[in-house]
């Protein structure tokens, strides 16, 4: 009889340790499995096959009705005494399984609560410590037990962690278990998805996530925000769709189908989906953030300013959404109240980096140059190779017509990262600009081989292989099969890019196509954007006189 009691209570100990976590404590009979095994105890020493058999047993009935730390210390106790008083073959075996799953369950109270309240680094370090020493204990003692591995790993991801790279390979082992359940190969699928770097490998992970756990949501959500970031936005609205069939109440599955609606620019459907996270999170600022998105992606500025307002009469110092408001002014025209935002979100946190960038933006478009320079000055002090800045810093010198200046940031930009084709573009408009037609068509011709498709620099090369007076440098041909390309990237609708185009025409002595295209220029520039000079290369070519342009050193300084 007692031999029967204290299989039932490991076969219930077991179903334990297989699912990771505390089971119900209930048998067949009705009867507690710890009454079961109290009413063997006094007998228990009489029968017991080695000296550790009693400790196991306590150890057992322990496990059973463990509900805090304490209790799994005291389960630790027992069975590590179990060990060493001595076990036969079975019992050791289930020993090893019992004090494995418990020191992955003490591991997992222990991550749940390594931030709460803690005293010192010290504190941190000697938490995290004791965390990663449970951790390897329960592998050793039984290395195939998938949820030390998700632990460690979830471990590493964490501050003072051993990062993403020993992350991985403790996934990459859950992924190869052959005993590891549907739960935790799909969970560690997910996990591991976070950090792949390529795309689809990624995708491929959350396919099988999917696969082993269908009619989980935080699967099936993780997987159609994975296909948004890839703007696969119909499959990805798809998964979000059954994420919310599968948990309705979740308001970041909302959030995240509004956003890929509006990429859609499906925006009624977009508005209802945030209306419904409004409707289970009247309190969350999230859903209302991004009706704010929304309206100004429907470009209804004024909609998304009332919103704005609104999150900001609750939350005065959300910085975020101060700066979203900042822009929304911005493109209202209303650039006091821009700066204003931008202004009091440095007030609020001091030296934010978006916020020093955004106000350079400001001032830069209220042609305050030089103030924007300092603000950008300020960020590059620390962080002298930050490429953002010193881009910003590139486009500013260009504005200020100070194009050696533009060269010299661009040239460094370059020395950093050589392959950016931002910077090539901006460095040969520069070079462009004080009429060093040769360095700029060599960075244009780096920059479109990174680039093919970018219109700007297609019709930047073409003008200058079309109008430099260099013999050497044009290349008329060229320049209207790269103008032309420029011309089908903008749909034919940019006055500037068809001027290029009829330069083109011109430099082949095609003057018919040449007076077609800057008839077409002339006409398109109706609020006289570009002055008279459409106007100018339009007769130049009524003359039946090809258009030639080099800009001086001196001329691009009074320019």
């Amino acid at each position: 009889m007692l031999r029967y009691i204290l299989y039932v209570a490991r076969q219930i100990v077991k179903h334990s340790l297989r699912n990771g976590e505390l089971v119900a404590r209930q048998n067949v009979t009705g009867m507690s499995a710890a009454l079961f095994i109290a009413l063997a105890l006094p007998i228990s020493a009489a029968l017991a096959d080695n000296e550790g058999r009693e400790d196991l047993d306590k150890a057992t009935e322990a496990k059973l009705t463990a509900d805090s730390m304490d209790d799994l210390n005291e389960v630790i106790r027992l069975a590590e005494s179990a060990l060493e008083k001595g076990l036969d073959e079975s019992n050791a075996a289930f020993a090893k399984k019992l004090l494995a799953s418990t020191y992955i369950q003490r591991a997992q109270s222990g991550i749940d609560n390594l931030f709460v309240a803690v005293a010192s680094m010290d504190d941190f370090r000697n938490r995290r410590k004791a965390i990663v020493d449970d951790l390897n204990k329960a592998v050793k003692l039984d290395p195939n037990e998938p949820q030390a591995y998700l632990l460690t790993a979830r471990l590493d991801l964490m501050p003072g962690g051993a990062g993403p790279k020993s992350a991985r390979d403790a996934l990459d082992k859950v992924v190869a278990l052959e005993n590891a359940d549907a739960a935790a190969r799909a969970n560690a699928l997910v996990l591991r998805a976070g950090l792949q770097e390529d795309a689809e490998k990624k995708l491929d992970d959350l396919n099988e996530a999917v696969r082993l756990l269908p009619h989980n949501a935080a699967t099936v959500r993780a997987r159609g925000l994975t296909l948004a970031d890839m703007n696969k936005l119909e499959p990805a609205l798809a998964d979000l769709d059954k994420a919310i069939s599968l948990d309705p109440q979740d308001v970041p599955t909302y959030e995240a189908k509004a956003i890929v609606l509006a990429a859609l620019e499906r925006f009624d459907e977009a508005i209802a989906a945030l209306q419904r996270a409004i409707e289970l999170a009247p309190d969350a600022t999230g859903p209302l953030v991004q009706l704010a998105r929304v309206h100004i992606a429907r470009k209804k500025l004024d909609d998304a300013l009332a919103v704005l307002d609104k999150v900001l009469e609750s939350q005065p110092d959300n910085v975020a959404v101060l700066l979203l408001r900042s822009g929304v002014y911005q493109e209202l025209g209303k650039k006091e109240q821009a700066m204003a935002d931008v202004d009091k979100a440095l007030e609020i946190q001091p030296g934010l980096i978006v916020a020093i960038r955004t106000r350079a933006l400001l001032l830069a478009d209220a042609e305050r140059y030089d103030e924007a320079v300092a603000e950008l000055n300020k960020l590059r002090e620390n962080d002298p190779g930050d490429l953002l800045t010193l881009m910003q810093l590139g486009t500013l010198h260009t504005m200020q017509k100070q194009s050696d200046k533009a060269v010299e940031v661009y040239s460094l930009v370059l020395s950093l990262q050589p392959d950016l084709w931002q910077a090539l573009r901006g460095r040969g408009d520069a070079y462009l600009n004080i009429g060093k037609h040769a360095e700029a068509v060599a960075d244009y011709e780096k920059a479109l081989k990174i680039e093919p498709k970018d219109s700007g620099i297609l019709n930047n090369l073409a003008w200058v292989l079309a109008t430099s007076p260099d013999d050497k440098i044009r290349d008329g041909q060229r320049a209207v099969k790269l103008a032309a390309e420029a011309c089908e990237e903008t749909e034919y609708k940019l006055p500037h890019i068809l001027s290029t185009l009829a330069a083109a025409h011109a430099e082949t002595g095609d003057f018919a196509a040449a007076r077609k295209w800057a008839e077409k220029a002339v006409e398109l520039d109706k609020d006289n954007q570009h002055g008279d000079a459409l106007k100018k290369e339009l007769e130049s070519y009524k003359a039946e006189k090809p258009w030639r342009e080099l800009l001086s050193e001196e001329k691009a300084e009074k320019d």
